[in-house]
């Protein structure tokens, strides 16, 4: 089965920072680009950081640019996020998901669609 779990959501204060982490199964990460996404309530979801290991490219959100990034395991198939500097407004569901190969900005806009997507964690950002 294919198959992306998420895991390392939680509450934090301003500020603070978490680390995200994403696992697959039945598929490896190294053929596919690979990326975070996140919804808050009312809100569309966002693409924030999306990578691509054969194209060695990796994309970021203006939202999010300098305060997240995203990193590899090759070995261990999971891919994470950190998230430093967090805001309030950074509060939402966060998904990873997996595309098709050398389709960064295209997954992370939305303009293609994901090939799996994980069951989301939830970011709660707040004093």
């Amino acid at each position: 089965q294919v198959q992306l779990v998420e895991s390392g959501g939680g509450l934090v204060q301003p500020g603070g920072s978490l680390r995200l982490s994403c696992t697959a199964s039945g598929f490896s990460l190294d053929y596919a680009t690979i990326g975070w996404f996140r919804q808050a309530p009312g809100k569309e979801r966002e693409g924030l950081t999306c990578f691509s290991s054969r194209d060695d490219i990796t994309y970021y959100a203006d939202s999010v640019k300098g305060r997240f990034t995203i990193s590899r395991d090759g070995a261990e198939n999971t891919v994470w996020l950190q998230m430093n500097s967090l805001k309030p407004d950074d509060t939402a569901v966060y998904y990873c998901a997996a595309g098709p190969p050398r389709k960064v900005e295209p997954l992370c806009h939305g303009a293609i669609r994901a090939r799996a997507w994980g069951q989301g964690t939830q970011v709660t950002v707040s004093s």
